[in-house]
């Protein structure tokens, strides 16, 4: 089966397993012309990061982009086995990039993460796995705000919630939680499982940096990893 057969709204698909759904297809329109996914933290593609993050919380992965990012997209996941989306239509925003990822998973739940967020822990991730188990999908709160991303969802819900969230609304990914209504997992919880800067999104040069330093083991005193606006803006 092809990329194209499996990302074709209607094709049969086993429903089995987790996915992990990277969404790549932006326009990095805040890095100065560079294509963030691609851009080194600590000697590693942020891509890579992100992907080596999902990979041991989920049982296939898709990465959603552009036609024109995959062949940098695939030397930056060599060895790893990544499956890619390619966007039918582009620059329609990140609601409709995450949904072209979730069309071409053959999974019954997928983990959501932006190409832009190399920090957040694999066991976080497989936690809101198994928290979305039975929902239409769970979601983090981070600084008092609820995050659309990272998230897991319910394949076919979230596929049809973003759908509404094009056809009804902006598009945004605030749109798609709403419509899906996904369990929000408090802050609480989520503290157990990771620190407030692991949300951080690398949005300028400067943000690769911090997520340097934290790599290396510092923590900034006033690191928020403020990405919602970010995140709803398209840029991922």
């Amino acid at each position: 089966m092809t990329d194209t057969e499996r990302g074709r709204p209607g094709a049969v698909k086993p429903d089995t397993g987790r996915a992990g759904v990277i969404v790549a297809g932006g326009r990095s329109t805040r890095f100065r012309g560079v294509d963030k996914a691609t851009a080194l933290v600590d000697g590693v593609p942020m891509i890579r990061r992100v992907a080596e993050a999902v990979a041991p919380a989920v049982d296939e992965l898709v990465v959603n982009c552009r036609r024109d990012q995959r062949e940098a997209f695939e030397a930056a996941l060599s060895g790893l086995d990544a499956r890619f989306a390619e966007d039918p239509i582009l620059d329609r925003g990140p609601a409709a990039g995450v949904r072209t990822g979730l069309r071409a998973a053959d999974a019954e739940y997928a983990a959501v993460v932006p190409c832009d967020a190399p920090l957040v822990p694999s066991a976080f991730l497989a936690f809101l796995l198994d928290r979305a188990r039975h929902r239409t999908g769970a979601v983090p709160t981070v600084g008092g705000e609820v995050r659309p991303l990272p998230a897991a969802v319910h394949v076919r819900a979230a596929t049809a919630a973003c759908d509404d969230a094009l056809r009804l609304f902006d598009g945004r990914l605030r749109d798609v939680v709403r419509v899906l209504e996904p369990d929000v997992v408090r802050e609480r919880t989520v503290r157990a499982f990771a620190d407030p800067g692991d949300f951080l999104n690398v949005d300028a040069p400067g943000d690769l940096r911090t997520a340097e330093r934290r790599l290396r083991g510092a923590r900034p005193a006033d690191e928020r990893g403020d990405d919602r606006e970010v995140l709803d803006s398209g840029n991922t």
